[in-house]
């Protein structure tokens, strides 16, 4: 199956967050088409887990089966899986690249790194789902650093995490370290999450 690419506005209205973090998408508050204002069904347990799981999932823009492995990869880890698999999301390079403001969505993100705009410790990466260490060094490259969507997007930057620090002159990122829960995403129960996946 293939990478979602339809409108993503209707997704988040029907999973009733925001993808993309800005609310933007949310400007009606109840699921699209023709009876989603009368659409009151009450979900089942399982329906909840499924619609948090959905709700990440569409968040960083993958599909199930890489989603999925990366939620065993966390289980494996020391700790609190779902705290884990949190931390794995954030680790992502689309998603960094995303949170340093270089791109205004994780979307744009993902296209400049698969276009090969992105550097990891001065090397070029195209993979987005490249895993980031902390310490590594997330850059813009050279003939890149003059395009009109970085700028764009770093000029509407509002806010940069605790995890990361950014050098404006170089265009120059760093994942100082792995987030805590409280700086990621209040909104997503990953408990729920856990429990879908361990039925």
């Amino acid at each position: 199956m293939s990478r979602y690419t339809g409108p993503r506005h209707k997704l988040a209205r029907r999973l009733g967050i925001s993808l993309d973090g800005t609310g933007k998408d949310l400007k009606r508050n109840y699921p699209p088409g023709q009876h989603g204002q009368n659409n009151r069904r009450k979900l089942s347990e399982y329906g909840i887990q499924l619609q948090e799981k959905q709700k990440l999932r569409h968040m960083y823009g993958m599909n199930e089966k890489p989603f999925r492995k990366l939620f065993t990869q966390a289980t494996k880890m020391p700790g609190v899986a779902g705290a884990n698999f949190m931390k794995l999301l954030e680790s992502r390079l689309d998603n960094l690249v995303y949170r340093l403001g270089l791109a205004a969505s994780r979307p744009a993100a993902r296209q400049l790194v698969v276009h090969g705009h992105v550097t990891v410790n001065g090397k070029k990466v195209n993979v987005p789902s490249y895993r980031v260490q902390p310490g590594d060094v997330i850059g813009v490259r050279e003939k890149s650093q003059n395009l009109e969507i970085i700028k764009d997007a770093l000029a509407a930057r509002t806010y940069l995490p605790n995890y990361l620090s950014f050098n404006d002159s170089t265009l120059e990122g760093t994942y100082v370290r792995l987030p805590e829960r409280e700086e990621m995403n209040a909104e997503i129960n990953e408990t729920l999450i856990v429990e879908y996946y361990s039925r």
